[in-house]
This record gives structure tokens, C-alpha cells and sequence, in this order.
């Protein structure tokens, strides 16, 4: 069957993907973070951009799922299981990135044996472990034969919080920090959650779409178009919290609130801000707000494509916008490490002991490039086994209800 040889070429692909960001996180293990584009000055870089991208897409699902019961609409239940299934890959994805940032797995000891509560960053931890958990139960509850509708709308109660809570605490790691200007806002935890639903919602469209493509799952093209509407309402929402931000740097124009808002709108950051703003807003707001469109599945998912798009873009811009420039900004600057000079430049001495700079910058290295690509192909692959798995053997039993004619797909809700 070309669909079986489909799927099985794109499971393939994605377990060698897997197993070579393996092998360049094993080869970071043995030579240390140095292999990596970070450096003194720009001390995060790939990795934690696609850790807060990756609790966006996982808060963003599972909160349009999650509603669908809490609040009884039962409209939007259809998408509840490949929503939440969504969200658990992509929390498991945050989770990984975040082992890998640390450099060494062992550091994680040092959460349990001497965690700082006054820090924002081990609330994140417990949100994001708590957030897991409840996805995975969630996720077990809905995919049982005789699903326990009680047990569910308990756990989509305590979901949807939790959801909203797991981003707004990643946001607050940035916002509370008073020394970082373009982090320090009200508004980073609602700019975040904001994110989350556009971005998530997005991720699902695509992902639902796919799974009718193959007849994993079945959605109706109504409902496909009634939540690319939706999606339009939580671009529109993105957009407006951006643009209320900028504006508030923009009015005053303080001296040195206008350096880290300059490398966002004329500087290196440029390509990444006004992407997000004509890429990821403007292109696919004015193609979902007709109906028409909506009902067009290939614009659907263009559109769809060019939010993740916007909003990974933005997560590029948000972090770097701050770490560009030194805290401390004045000569000599802050010292990026040892520098070996060329050969034909050695007088006697071959390490120059500091290189001293006040403006940082940073490109991925192919480390990093490789191991966040194994990463995505690790989720990738398990969803499509998690979709064949927990979605197929239901299809089938209830083909051989009907008299084996035709294929039948499963669309109720749980």
C-alpha cells in the first residue's frame, strides 16, 4: 500500500534523524558546551529559544482541548485527542532541550538536592513535571476503550490551568529580570500565553490535517474552518500585545531602552521581527478572516505554517534582543575566553588570554543545529507512532463494524 510505504519511509527518516542529534549531543557530552556559538555574552542561544518555542506549542494544544470539555464545547471535542497527544511530545521536547542546555545531564541534581524557590526557574521545573504528568494521564484517560467522562472533565479542569500557568511561568523567568530591558514587562507572561494559542493552535491545524491525509484521524473540514477562524482571533490578540509593547519602548525613547529596541527594528534582529510581524501576523491574519479561505485547506495550512513560523521567529528576536548588548556597557566590555592566533601572526606567544568585546553575537553551531533537529524528529516519530497506536486499532474495529466496506476513521471526541 503506497500510504504504508508512506508512513513507513517517514518513520525511517526520522529514527536515523533522531539517532544522528543523538550522536552530536554525545559528541557535546565529551567536548563540553564550548562547541556550541555560546559565549560570555550571549549565554543562551538555540537551545532555550526552542525550549520556551516547544512549552508555546504544548501549553497551546492543550488548552484548546482542554476547553473543549471544560467549557462543554462540544464542538471543538473531536480534536481533543490528537491535541493532547500534541502537547505531551511537545513538553517532553521543552524538557530534553533543557538537559541539553545544562550541558551535562548530572546538573539536574542540583534542582532536587538545592533548589532556589525564590527563582523563577525551579517553578518552571515543577510546572513543566506537573504539566507532564497531567498530560500523560490526560492522554491515557482519553485513549481508553471506555473512557471515564468523569475522570476527564476533572483532569481538563486542572489542565487548563496548568497550561496556562506552565507558560506564564517561563515568560516570568524573563520578565522578572529588571536589568534585562526588553524582558522586564506586565506584559511578558500575557504576550507569552498569547503565543501559546496561536502558535499551538496552528501546530494542530497542520498536524490534523495531516493525520486526514494518511486517515490516521478524521476531522471534519467544518471544524478545520471554524478553528482556522479561531486562529485568526489569537493572531490578532499576538499581534496586538507586540505592537503595545513597542509602542511603550518606542514613545519615551529612553537612551538605552532605544540601543536594545534598535538591534529589534533596524538591526540584526530586524529580519526576525518584521518576519514575524509580515510572516507570522499580517499574511496569514489576512488570508483566515475569509471565510472562503477558511474552507481552503492548503491556504489553512499555509497559514498555519507561517504562525509557527512567526512565532519561533519572535522567540529569536524576544530572547537575543536582550543579550546582545553587555550588561555592563563599557571598555573593555566583557572577555570572551582564549584566542589562538594564526601562525603567521606568532611572536613568541600563541594565546592571546582574553578577547575583550561590547557587543555580543551569536550563530548556532552545527551542534546545536543537529541536536535541535534530532529532537524534532524524536517528537515527530513519537507521534506518528503515537497516532498509529492509539488512533488505528479503533479505526479498524470500527471498520469491521460497518461490514469491512470503504475506510472508516474515528472523529468523536473520546
Amino acid at each position: 500500500m503506497p500510504r504504508k510505504r508512506i508512513i513507513n519511509a517517514w518513520t525511517v527518516t526520522l529514527g536515523i534523524l533522531a539517532v544522528i542529534g543523538i550522536g552530536a549531543w554525545i559528541y557535546q557530552l565529551t567536548q563540553g558546551l564550548v562547541v556550541t556559538g555560546m559565549n560570555n555574552i550571549v549565554s543562551w542561544g538555540l537551545y532555550i529559544t526552542s525550549f520556551m518555542f516547544f512549552v508555546g506549542l504544548s501549553a497551546g494544544g492543550l488548552i484548546v482541548s482542554s476547553s473543549a470539555t471544560v467549557f462543554n464545547i462540544k464542538q471543538f471535542k473531536p480534536v481533543a485527542k490528537p491535541a493532547v497527544l500534541l502537547s505531551t511530545v511537545c513538553i517532553i521536547a521543552a524538557a530534553l532541550l533543557i538537559v541539553v542546555d545544562l550541558g551535562t545531564p548530572e546538573r539536574m541534581l542540583n534542582l532536587l538536592l538545592h533548589p532556589q524557590f525564590n527563582s523563577p526557574l525551579i517553578w518552571d521545573v515543577i510546572v513543566i513535571t506537573v504539566y507532564l504528568v497531567i498530560s500523560l494521564l490526560y492522554l491515557y484517560h482519553m485513549t481508553r476503550p471506555n473512557p471515564n467522562e468523569k475522570s476527564i472533565k476533572i483532569l481538563s479542569s486542572v489542565a487548563l490551568p496548568v497550561a496556562i500557568l506552565v507558560h506564564s511561568v517561563t515568560a516570568w523567568i524573563f520578565g522578572l529580570q529588571i536589568a534585562r530591558p526588553t524582558w522586564h514587562s506586565a506584559l511578558m507572561a500575557p504576550l507569552f500565553v498569547a503565543s501559546a494559542l496561536d502558535s499551538g493552535l496552528a501546530l494542530l491545524l497542520v498536524v490534523i490535517v495531516a493525520l486526514n491525509k494518511f486517515r490516521l484521524f478524521n476531522v471534519p473540514k467544518s471544524l478545520i474552518s471554524t478553528l482556522a477562524g479561531l486562529l485568526s482571533v489569537f493572531i490578532a490578540v499576538d499581534a496586538f500585545f507586540v505592537f503595545s509593547e513597542v509602542l511603550t519602548a518606542l514613545f519615551p525613547a529612553e537612551e538605552r531602552l532605544m540601543a536594545y529596541i534598535n538591534q529589534m527594528l533596524t538591526g540584526s534582529l530586524a529580519p526576525f521581527f518584521w518576519g514575524e510581524v509580515i510572516l507570522g501576523a499580517l499574511i496569514p491574519f489576512m488570508i483566515l478572516i475569509f471565510r472562503k479561505n477558511r474552507e481552503n485547506m492548503t491556504l489553512v495550512v499555509l497559514s498555519s505554517v507561517l504562525v509557527v513560523m512567526g512565532v519561533f521567529f519572535k522567540r529569536i528576536w524576544l530572547l537575543f534582543s536582550s543579550m546582545l548588548l553587555p550588561l555592563l556597557d563599557y571598555a573593555p566590555g566583557v572577555t570572551l575566553g582564549k584566542y589562538n592566533l594564526p601562525v603567521s601572526f606568532r611572536t613568541g606567544r600563541e594565546v592571546v588570554p582574553n578577547i575583550w568585546a561590547t557587543l555580543g553575537s551569536y550563530t548556532p553551531s552545527w551542534v546545536e543545529i543537529t541536536i535541535v533537529l534530532g529532537v524534532i524528529a524524536l517528537i515527530t516519530l513519537l507521534y506518528t507512532l503515537g497516532a498509529y497506536v492509539l488512533f488505528t486499532p479503533k479505526q479498524e474495529e470500527h471498520s469491521h463494524t460497518q461490514g469491512g466496506e470503504g475506510h472508516a476513521t474515528q472523529s468523536h471526541a473520546y
